[in-house]
């Protein structure tokens, strides 16, 4: 939440669906007596706009998307917008403008510039405010890494794409960064460093850009509903269209086989537990 002046405030992206009345009450909450003048989002996945819908109209704001997702929302493109390939949800929103890299924006007190920063999305935008020398940096750079590649995995060049942005950041004078997910950093020289380092690992090992797509879904999907069933894993797997082309490219399993697989993966790392074949985020 920036607060822009003493009446109004703006919000950056607004979380998943389903935690949309969590969403209003924390931003009503933010704004300390302020109106919500304006949503911004940085890119459009399913966990940056999910909240859009709702904000709208409990604070009657405006939304700005950029410019790349527009054809997409307008139609509500719900394969281009990786909801149904996915098995992903998403509430319906209308956007009233758009931003394009290089666009300047006054929030918070401060001009902030849009920069390009494909990779994770390639129509993705990071915002960077040079006098306090702050970078919202969506999934573009997080302290431990970065977001899903998803391009790369429909065969464009995600990972060159990637390392120009990471290296579009590292020019920036930053001290601070508030990434798209997890807790805000002041490293910055440590978290390009080590997503550098990962994005090497992927070029080496392009599989483990499939297994990380497969490992970031499955506990995304996980942490929405809370619990499944292997079989309704396995399902998902043979329904949602991403899921069956990554499977068909880098597995060839049965669905039930590759849910089993991706379930035996995940507990073992620690980040899912099951009991009596219903499986649920680790604690």
């Amino acid at each position: 939440m920036l607060h822009d002046d003493a009446d109004s405030g703006t919000v950056i992206d607004t979380g998943y669906v389903s935690h949309g009345a969590q969403t209003v009450a924390l931003v009503r909450h933010a704004l300390e007596g302020r109106r919500l003048s304006r949503l911004v989002n940085t890119h459009c996945h399913s966990d940056h706009i999910g909240g859009n819908a709702a904000l709208a109209r409990a604070f009657g704001c405006t939304i700005t998307i950029p410019t790349g997702e527009a054809r997409n929302v307008t139609a509500w493109d719900t394969e281009a917008l990786h909801l149904d390939g996915f098995g992903q949800r998403c509430e319906r929103f209308a956007f009233d403008s758009t931003m394009t890299a290089g666009d300047r924006l006054t929030m918070g007190g401060f001009e902030w510039q849009a920069l390009a920063a494909p990779g994770h999305d390639m129509d993705s935008l990071v915002l960077y405010a040079p006098e306090p020398r702050l970078l919202i940096s969506a999934d573009a750079l997080w302290e431990n890494g970065f977001g899903v590649l998803f391009p790369e995995l429909y065969g464009e060049p995600g990972l060159d794409a990637t390392r120009a942005t990471l290296d579009r950041i590292a020019a920036l004078d930053v001290a601070t960064v508030i990434p798209g997910h997890g807790a805000i950093f002041s490293d910055v020289d440590a978290a390009l460093e080590r997503a550098y380092g990962r994005l090497d690992a992927f070029a080496r090992d392009p599989g483990r850009v499939t297994r990380n797509a497969f490992r970031a879904l499955i506990v995304f999907h996980l942490l929405d509903r809370q619990s499944a069933h292997v079989d309704e894993l396995a399902a998902l797997l043979e329904q949602a269209s991403f899921f069956a082309m990554l499977n068909a490219r880098s597995y060839r399993l049965e669905p039930g086989a590759l849910a089993q697989k991706l379930v035996t993966d995940l507990v073992a790392a620690g980040v899912l537990q099951v009991e009596a074949d219903v499986v649920r985020p680790a604690p």
